[in-house]
């Protein structure tokens, strides 16, 4: 069975793949620069995560109800991300994305090591440049 024979016969599932791919590109065109200009310039310069406060902290149940929507959308930047590694979007940005709004354990290590491999760190300047924001500095240039 070709390609086109195996879309034929499930056409739906391709309308609704193709449908999935569209908004997810163009989803990500107004999500992902959103959330990369809100990234403090400094963010990546030390060893650790810069400590933030946070005001639902006081309340357990709003801490765990806010850690379960952070994790479940970060987890679905990282899928379509992988979708968009063989279809149209920014795949490797929405899943640095998904992996800066998600917690777990060695997060703040990836997200280090991901930013500063090739383009991606470039890419990320250039975009907040447009948007008027410094640009994120990686713990090597501190020294420069």
């Amino acid at each position: 069975m070709s390609l086109f024979e195996a879309l034929t016969a499930q056409e739906s599932a391709a309308y609704w793949l193709a449908l999935v791919s569209v908004l997810s590109f163009f989803g990500t065109l107004v999500i992902i620069p959103w959330v990369v200009v809100r990234i403090p310039a400094d963010y990546f310069a030390g060893h650790k995560r810069p400590a933030k406060k946070r005001t639902y902290e006081r309340s357990p149940v709003a801490m765990v109800c806010v850690a379960l929507v952070k994790n479940v959308f970060g987890a679905l930047l990282v899928m379509l991300g992988l979708i968009m590694l063989v279809t149209p979007g920014q795949g490797v940005l929405t899943m640095i994305v998904g992996i800066l709004i998600m917690n777990f354990p060695g997060k703040f290590a990836l997200e280090r090591w991901l930013v500063s491999r090739g383009p991606t760190l470039a890419l990320i300047n250039a975009i907040r440049q447009r948007r008027g924001r410094p640009p994120l500095r990686l713990e090597r240039e501190i020294g420069s």
